[in-house]
């Protein structure tokens, strides 16, 4: 048996997943009783492929700024150094499916963009290493499997 690790998705037996999909990874409350809410939203499968780094870095600039305009309850969200994947954080919001209609319509955000947000030198520290086709094709793909969303396994 596998010691049990401080990083929950490391006790996560990543050959048994089925990506797509939106887990919820956990949730963790605070003193004043704010809840945060961290959700796996995994792209692509583990170990099988991966996001290419320019649509995965332009895609999570797009994500960021566009998936605000949806809820005022996102702390973060960012990529997974796997590239397979983004983690979402919220505040005080556990509605599971208003977060798959949020990534939803912010993929559908992504599709219509026209530009990168903070695609330069003075607000990224790789402003060079951005495709908003790259994005796009990802938002895509995401996008065309969103029945699937709802099954980990």
């Amino acid at each position: 048996m596998t010691k049990k690790m401080n990083v929950e998705s490391f006790n996560l037996d990543h050959t048994k997943v089925k990506a797509p999909y939106v887990r919820l990874v956990g949730v963790t409350e605070g003193s004043n009783g704010d809840k945060v809410h961290k959700y796996d939203i995994r792209f692509k499968q583990p170990n099988k492929e991966h996001m290419e780094m320019a649509g995965l870095h332009s895609l999570e600039h797009m994500m960021a700024e566009l998936i605000r305009n949806h809820t005022d309850s996102v702390l973060d969200i960012g990529p997974m150094g796997c590239q397979t994947g983004f983690y979402l954080s919220l505040l005080n919001h556990e509605d599971y499916d208003d977060v798959l209609d949020m990534l939803e319509n912010t993929l559908k955000d992504v599709l219509i963009a026209q530009e990168v947000p903070a695609c330069n030198e003075v607000q990224c520290g790789w402003a060079a290493n951005h495709s908003l086709e790259g994005a796009k094709e990802i938002a895509t793909e995401m996008l065309n499997q969103k029945d699937e969303w709802h099954e980990v396994f």
